[in-house]
């Protein structure tokens, strides 16, 4: 290789490993100064392009993630020179040329922590709608794409992108405080503020996108922002909750990936690598919630985690147990995704032909939803029926977008057809 071939490599290789690893942190600083969802976006993308002739050129820059912000904020400047309503936006011009005259160390990642939570708190205002505050939160905190949050909330793509828009001009026209409000105004907010974490740990633990299905930086972050909200909002049994959810959760990541990244499913995974330090950390605290007596969502998807956690092995696992939990999350919820969960533990409680009668009353509620098909078509392939396993595996590899978890699914429908040599008259 060339050396201006090893140079554009890097710059690419650095400008992909900043988007997607400081997106969140960096739109969190642009809307802090701009006071503007679209202009910190569109600024935020400017930067980028930008980025990608510069670092090419000339190899990426001593501090990346400076570069971005510096460069997003002289972007921000000339969208606002052009604009038609100059006048009107002078006062914000001229707060962002004093910031971009200021080159103190404020600029270094490490010197703002807490700028994301500042834009949860924001994004999560209870004027807005919760789900699409939530997914606002989503948009600008993790930088996924409308059609991926679309997928989270199960709606069209369409319905999230009206729900979006709507939230940003909703907070301009408002003028909400880009601020962590104090403590009597939190709980408000609480709600969605935690379905944000907890989706954002989500989109880590089984990304949505890539080669990986693990996204560590996602799930750390997550992790990172429930310990910074159990301190701002003590004792509440629903925030412990979430955070031993989370920490039960991540105690497995070592487990979850072969050596070549390749998806290992629960059933298959070496415990003996389970991270027992934060299992026990997450024990602590979901006693701590439960001793409240006040029992939500999150505290009783921990207390599912934590029967897996318990259980020396698969075959150990109190199946009994967690299908009374998923009856109670979908009694408080009404969330179709829970009797999804719950038609699994079925399966493997009751077997797989009562597992799969408990799937098929969700297809009219979740056929454009991966996990359903995944399901379907494994229960299907445990039952020996593998002309229809085989096509609901097709089904789910054509709804994922993950590469690792494309192979696995890819792995499992291979399998099918060794399965078939013992059983010829299955397909």
């Amino acid at each position: 290789m060339s050396n201006s071939d090893q140079i554009k490599s890097s710059g690419r290789q650095a400008l992909a490993n900043a988007a997607r690893d400081h997106h969140g942190q960096l739109l969190a600083l642009l809307i802090k100064d701009l006071r503007d969802f679209q202009l910190a976006e569109d600024s935020l993308q400017d930067a980028i392009e930008s980025a990608l002739i510069h670092w090419q050129r000339s190899g990426p820059p001593n501090s990346p993630i400076a570069w971005l912000l510096q460069t997003a904020r002289r972007k921000a400047i000339d969208r606002l020179r052009r604009v038609k309503n100059f006048n009107e936006k002078s006062p914000e011009l001229s707060y962002l040329v004093e910031i971009e005259q200021d080159q103190s160390e404020r600029e270094e990642p490490d010197s703002i922590p807490d700028e994301r939570l500042r834009l949860i708190f924001t994004c999560c205002h209870p004027a807005l709608d919760p789900h699409t505050a939530v997914a606002l939160s989503l948009r600008t905190l993790c930088g996924l794409t409308t059609p991926e949050i679309a997928r989270a909330f199960v709606v069209s793509e369409d319905t999230m992108a009206q729900r979006l828009a709507r939230a940003r001009q909703k907070i301009a026209k408002a003028g909400i405080a880009y601020e962590v409000p104090e403590p009597p105004h939190m709980l408000p907010r609480l709600q969605a503020v935690l379905r944000t974490l907890y989706l954002t740990f989500n989109e880590g633990y089984a990304a949505t996108r890539g080669h990986e299905n693990l996204r560590v930086d996602f799930c750390e972050e997550a992790i990172r922002l429930a310990r910074m909200v159990n301190v701002l909002c003590p004792n509440q049994p629903e925030v412990l909750g979430l955070l031993a959810l989370l920490l039960f959760t991540h105690a497995r990541r070592q487990a979850r990936s072969s050596a070549r990244s390749l998806y290992i499913p629960i059933e298959d995974q070496d415990r003996t690598i389970w991270d027992q330090a934060m299992i026990t950390e997450a024990d602590r605290l979901l006693i701590a919630a439960l001793g409240q007596g006040s029992v939500g969502p999150y505290q009783l998807q921990a207390a599912i985690s934590a029967i897996h956690a318990e259980a020396k092995t698969y075959a150990d696992t109190r199946w009994a147990e967690i299908i009374l939990l998923y009856n109670r999350l979908f009694e408080d919820t009404h969330n179709p995704v829970f009797l999804l969960n719950r038609a699994v533990a079925l399966s493997f409680a009751s077997g797989a032909d009562e597992g799969l009668a408990a799937l098929e009353t969700l297809t009219a509620d979740l056929q454009t939803y991966q996990p359903f098909h995944a399901a379907r078509a494994d229960m299907l392939r445990r039952l020996h029926r593998f002309t229809e396993a085989s096509l609901s595996y097709e089904r789910a590899i054509a709804l994922s977008q993950n590469e690792a978890e494309r192979q696995f699914l890819l792995g499992r429908k291979q399998s099918i057809y060794n399965n078939a040599k013992h059983y010829p008259t299955a397909f």
